[in-house]
């Protein structure tokens, strides 16, 4: 009987609907439901660069190293020198770019001299500086995302720029009260983003970094050079800076901190030396760095 139902078509189409109908045949000839695939978020890394005139030269030590074990940041910040040294490298330029930049810089580039009562310098120099190498791109149509800070002078609040004028905007944040004039724009006076924020780590939290790699230059107050005018007012900054970016560096996921006791504010002749104790720290950190980033 059987023989002769597979002679009818019908049969066997009837028979082969019933055995596919069967349990356990049900899945026959489909594919396996999928798991759905599980996507690791990369955490964004933030690199706050503090202050500290001309030791800032260290900033570009700390990248080179960074850079060659392929560490680089989405997002850049920047207090005073940092502010240079972060524009500079949120606009594409390289550690060796800027080392070479560095080697060609002296301080009488910046030394636009002034009469006026509120300021020894205009800081003029520096913007245009910072303006011509940028190819005057303002802080949103750099490379990656950039944020520099500087102080109200009227209200004493931390303001963070992260559009407009990219030269402007680090003149202001580079503005020492007494050597350089107020940067005057939107309205308001703008001083040295270290009176509020030396190493800007909050402004990179508020960027939006997971993880912030903090470089603080800053150098205590003994041994530096209280002989002129200047020097005061420099080490009268670093001194009240002090508190303040302790506090905000307990934020840092990493602090990456250059030995740089011997390199006085305005050195630049100290370049080499700088960037090497920014290499040899950023070294040092690498292990801390390493072990945050995913595996």
């Amino acid at each position: 009987m059987f023989i002769s139902a597979l002679r009818n078509p019908l049969s066997i189409v009837i028979l082969i609907s019933g055995v596919l109908s069967l349990p356990g045949c049900a899945s026959f000839g489909s594919k396996p439901p999928e798991t759905p695939a599980v996507t690791i978020q990369k955490p964004k890394i933030g690199l706050a660069l503090g202050g500290g005139a001309a030791r800032g030269f260290a900033h570009i030590g700390v990248i080179k190293m960074l850079e060659s074990h392929g560490i680089y940041p989405d997002y850049v910040v920047g207090t005073s020198a940092g502010a240079v040294v972060g524009s500079l490298y949120a606009a594409g330029y390289d550690a060796y770019a800027m080392q070479k930049i560095a080697q060609q810089l002296d301080e009488k580039i910046f030394a636009d001299w002034t009469l006026g009562g509120r300021g020894l310098l205009k800081g003029e120099a520096l913007q245009e500086f910072i303006n011509q190498h940028l190819n005057k791109r303002p802080i949103e149509r750099l490379n990656r995302p950039f944020a520099t800070v500087a102080t109200d002078l009227n209200s004493g609040e931390r303001i963070v720029f992260r559009t407009g004028d990219t030269g402007m905007a680090v003149r202001a944040s580079a503005a020492v009260p007494g050597v350089f004039q107020p940067a005057q724009f939107r309205g308001h006076s703008y001083v040295d983003g270290g009176l509020s924020s030396p190493v800007p780590v909050q402004a990179a939290r508020d960027m939006g970094a997971d993880i912030v790699i903090a470089v603080d230059i800053s150098s205590k107050p003994e041994g530096q050079p209280i002989d002129s005018m200047t020097a005061i007012m420099w080490q009268t900054t670093t001194i009240m800076g002090g508190a303040i970016a302790a506090n905000e560096l307990k934020g840092a996921d990493v602090v990456i901190r250059p030995k740089l006791p011997y390199v006085k504010s305005w050195d630049f002749t100290a370049r080499n030396d700088a960037m090497l104790e920014g290499e040899r720290a950023a070294q040092a950190a690498l292990p801390a760095i390493k072990q945050k980033l995913p595996h």
